[in-house]
């Protein structure tokens, strides 16, 4: 397949800038796969479609304030670093902008507690760095970064935690895990009351996830490594719902590729972590994940070829054209969509 098979046209004015006042109040698109219907509704009709034994899979990762402006002293040259993955205690894999100045050896100051100084270069145009400080360093860091929003986004975001779910844990990622952003406390519980259970994986989102494909077929695409975890405790509680009926719902595409990543032939899924690079296209065979819930992708990316193997492309395509058509919201701050 081409990457160009899953280009469709949206207006820039459905690309959300801001996220919905209230998480849960935002719009919710169900696509029926077996009957191939679409219904539109609101966030919290997601409650209907859960029965008791249902396991609700959620990636516990918290984005960073991976964000971080520098200036060469010596000549005022300003640099931006977007911290993607940590190596050791003091260096990390980076993208650097602009990358013409970001030569090695020099060093950039960012806060007067913080600086950095580039390393090496990266295969594919990032930069190793090291941050030099001395105290505590997630305490520096948050007083030193921005969130890394993503490019489309040109509105400054009010409120840090808008950019975080409510059940946001492990701090690493690069972007966030953006399905769950729609998930309050209670709208959780509610769905607990139901008698499904809930399950947390660790994917640490990388901005390979959201780099467009530059390779126009399918096959000469790699997707970046992003590590992940799967506890005993996870493995064993969906094993053990797919065994007695339950269905497994993944919250956002991460989910989903880490239960991919950990889940045998068989469909057992082990408790494992480490690094993944799946990369899931229209002919994959889904061995975990049974039901979706995902916001809308951008044209020609990784995660609408994702979802496009769960249904088939021109389904999507076809509920992305009743999407725009409805007016919905696009990408990380946009609405939501339930594959069943």
């Amino acid at each position: 397949m081409k990457t160009s098979d899953f280009y469709y046209d949206l207006p820039q004015e459905l690309i959300a800038q801001s996220p919905a006042e209230v998480r849960s109040a935002s719009r919710l698109l169900v696509y029926d796969r077996e009957h191939k219907s679409i219904r539109d509704g609101v966030f919290t009709d997601i409650l209907e479609y859960f029965r008791p034994g249902d396991v609700l899979v959620r990636n516990v990762t918290r984005v960073i304030p991976a964000r971080l402006h520098g200036v060469r002293e010596e000549t005022g040259g300003m640099m931006e670093f977007l911290l993607l993955k940590r190596i050791d205690e003091f260096h990390w894999e980076c993208l650097v902008k602009p990358g013409r100045r970001a030569k090695t050896g020099l060093t950039f100051k960012i806060t007067h507690e913080l600086s950095a100084t580039v390393c090496d270069s990266t295969p594919d145009g990032g930069r190793i760095i090291r941050l030099n400080y001395d105290g505590v360093f997630e305490e520096i860091l948050d007083r030193a970064g921005e969130m890394p929003l993503p490019p489309y986004i040109t509105e400054r975001l009010a409120e840090r935690d808008r950019y975080q779910t409510v059940y946001a844990k492990e701090n690493g990622s690069a972007a966030a895990p953006t399905a769950g952003l729609h998930f309050t406390p209670e709208l959780i519980a509610e769905i607990q009351a139901k008698g499904v259970q809930i399950a947390d994986v660790l994917l640490h989102v990388g901005l390979g996830t959201f780099r467009p494909v530059s390779a126009e077929n399918l096959e000469d695409h790699h997707m970046h490594s992003e590590y992940y975890e799967c506890s005993e405790a996870t493995a064993n509680l969906i094993n053990t719902a797919r065994k007695n009926g339950g269905r497994i719902f993944a919250v956002g595409t991460t989910s989903c590729r880490t239960l991919e990543s950990v889940t045998d032939e068989n469909g057992i899924v082990h408790a494992k972590s480490g690094w993944t690079d799946i990369f899931i296209t229209p002919g994959y065979k889904f061995k975990a994940v049974d039901k979706l819930i995902t916001n809308f992708h951008l044209p020609e990316s990784t995660l609408l070829m994702l979802i496009s193997a769960l249904a088939t492309r021109e389904e999507m395509l076809e509920v992305y054209r009743h999407a725009v058509e409805e007016r919905y919201r696009f990408f990380s701050f946009g609405d939501a969509m339930l594959i069943l």
